[in-house]
């Protein structure tokens, strides 16, 4: 029998006055018109209203438009997190464009690539990265044109033609909001960090930026009194969607061009920080700043930290010094953070070894993601809540990426059965919150036994002497992989590669104890995330050297 036509679609179609593409944009247009004359952007001295920095956004959206910007065009940035880099999250989009914002640590081949493949128009660079502007666009046949940001706090060589300000002046501060046509149009394209190959090029929506935005507001506590430091690199995620939220809620943000921790305790003390985000690298300079740098403050800050799971000696250090630490995680292809640590009320009862450890877990779903679960890879089937049995974590829903730009076979094999694939092996605690204990590649297998890398690390950085570790699989004739421990130690302090293994011995089974520990720096991406594949190496070529040399049993 036909189904008969729902009397709910009967004339009933969208309209202009009842539907509206969900975008970012709309949040700034909101500041607008409710905190006009509040404090939008702090840097240095400088200090903009909500009035005078949509302005410039809207002015930057015309002078784009007038140089024929439109729908799907990539308009590129590299600077650090200085205001220029902010209005670019807003005047790109709004001219129709797409925000490619540029990592500024990378090398200029990576840098080349990105432009040829992204087809960028236009290339705003700030000039203290002059020289790697420079090389980067040698190797392109056809490269963009560069309009050059210049910044007091740090002139460079000038490139191109016009300076930002100059380019800004073609435009119409009174400039309309322009909506994009469709929610599903491309907002940005953020590259990953192609440890392996060439990095592949995520495309976000509107429609996604927005939620996550939201997401963030609502998780983090933003309100319009906050004010937001940005430590987090606005290249990352665009600033894992930060740069819509704190906007969101009318709130300020504070830029900052390099991430110093006396700069930050200075900030913190001076604007009255609320809110910032950083990777555990970041933490971890603030611990270990010298003491004549800290500063104590009144009022609690609070820090939102992912992109690896914090030790929970990590989240009691910050907490000592008046930070409370909150636990996100996520991917470049998920818009920056999916998930949340949300503590519950019995927490707090807690000794705080024991709530950092809860603290540590990456948690439960962010309310604008939609579905995470914990599965074998294959057959997808979840895996029993027992906080043992490993499985993929998966997630879809509203805020996973469009897919990887001119990738289609990446994108096909990312989204294989109908969720998106992280490649991170995780554990489904009783009370339902996720746990990473290793990504795919990074499980150790030891005579068949697997080893978490993460639980090993945990262990590590209890250590009074230990400041970052890292812990990879090394070839082994014998039980065919051993974990490998590299490790850098606190300033000034010492200990010997023996007073590590017998710490270990001391906390973990002695299947899963480091077999050999090597000390100095750690190889960090240009994201400030620990290079494993680069550990891994290093692994393979000391196992190689030891061939044929006497071995323990």
């Amino acid at each position: 029998m036909a189904r008969q036509r729902d009397i709910f679609e009967q004339d009933l179609e969208k309209r202009e006055a009842n539907f509206r593409p969900l975008t970012p944009l709309d949040f700034l247009s909101w500041a607008e018109d409710v905190f006009r004359d509040r404090t939008a952007v702090v840097y240095g001295e400088q200090r903009s209203s909500y009035r005078a920095f949509g302005a410039r956004c809207r002015q930057l959206a015309s002078a784009l438009s007038r140089r024929g910007i439109g729908r799907g065009d990539t308009v590129a940035i590299l600077c650090p997190n200085i205001p220029p880099m902010l209005e670019a999250h807003y005047g790109i989009p709004m001219a129709g464009g797409v925000l490619n914002a540029l990592n500024i640590r990378l090398d200029p081949a990576s840098i080349a690539f990105i432009l040829e493949h992204g087809e960028a128009k236009l290339l705003f660079a700030d000039t203290a990265f002059a020289p790697l502007v420079r090389e980067a666009l040698a190797q392109l046949a056809s490269p963009p044109e560069v309009i050059d940001i210049v910044d007091p706090a740090e002139p460079g060589e000038r490139i191109g033609r016009l300076t930002y300000e100059e380019f800004l002046a073609e435009g119409d501060p009174a400039m309309p909001m322009r909506l994009p046509e469709d929610e599903w149009q491309a907002l940005s394209l953020c590259y990953t960090s192609g440890t392996t190959g060439n990095p592949k090029g995520v495309v976000y929506h509107h429609r996604g930026a927005f939620l996550n935005a939201l997401g963030n507001a609502l998780v983090f506590g933003l309100r319009p009194e906050s004010v937001y430091l940005w430590t987090l690199p606005m290249f990352h995620c665009n600033g894992w969607t930060y740069t819509w939220a704190v906007t969101a809620v009318g709130a300020t943000h504070v830029c900052l061009r390099k991430v110093e921790p006396a700069k930050i305790f200075e900030l913190i003390w001076r604007e009255g920080v609320t809110h910032m985000c950083g990777a555990p690298v970041v933490l971890n300079m603030l611990i270990h700043a010298p003491a004549e740098v800290k500063r104590r403050f009144a009022h609690i800050v609070h820090v939102a930290t992912g992109g690896a799971a914090p030790p929970s000696a990590v989240i009691e250090a910050m907490e000592a010094m008046g930070f409370h630490v909150v636990h996100l995680y996520g991917l470049t292809e998920t818009y920056g953070p999916a998930t949340v640590c949300v503590e519950q009320s019995d927490w707090g009862a807690l000794p705080l070894p024991e709530r950092a450890a809860k603290v540590a877990r990456q948690g439960v779903r962010y309310p604008t993601l939609g579905e995470i679960r914990v599965a074998d890879p294959q057959t997808l089937a979840p895996v029993p809540a027992d906080a043992t049995t490993m499985g993929e974590i998966l997630v879809r829903g509203h805020t996973v990426m469009k897919g990887y730009v001119k990738n289609r076979k990446a994108t096909e094999e990312a989204f294989r059965g109908g969720w998106y694939h992280t490649g991170d092996l995780a554990v489904l605690h009783p009370d339902g919150y996720v746990e990473v204990r290793d990504r795919a590649k990074d499980i150790i297998i030891s005579g068949g036994e697997n080893i978490s890398s993460l639980e090993v690390e945990e262990v590590l950085y209890r250590h009074p002497a230990v400041m970052e570790a890292a812990v990879v699989a090394k070839p082994d004739p014998k039980w065919g992989e051993t974990p490998c421990a590299f490790v850098t130690l606190k300033p000034g302090a010492r200990a010997t590669a023996e007073d590590i293994v017998a710490f270990c011995r001391e906390r973990l089974a002695r299947f899963k104890v480091p077999r050999t520990v090597v000390f100095g720096p750690l190889p960090k991406t240009s994201t400030g995330k620990i290079q494993k594949f680069e550990l891994r190496e290093r692994a393979k070529r000391l196992a190689e050297d030891e061939k044929g040399k006497p071995r323990d049993a």
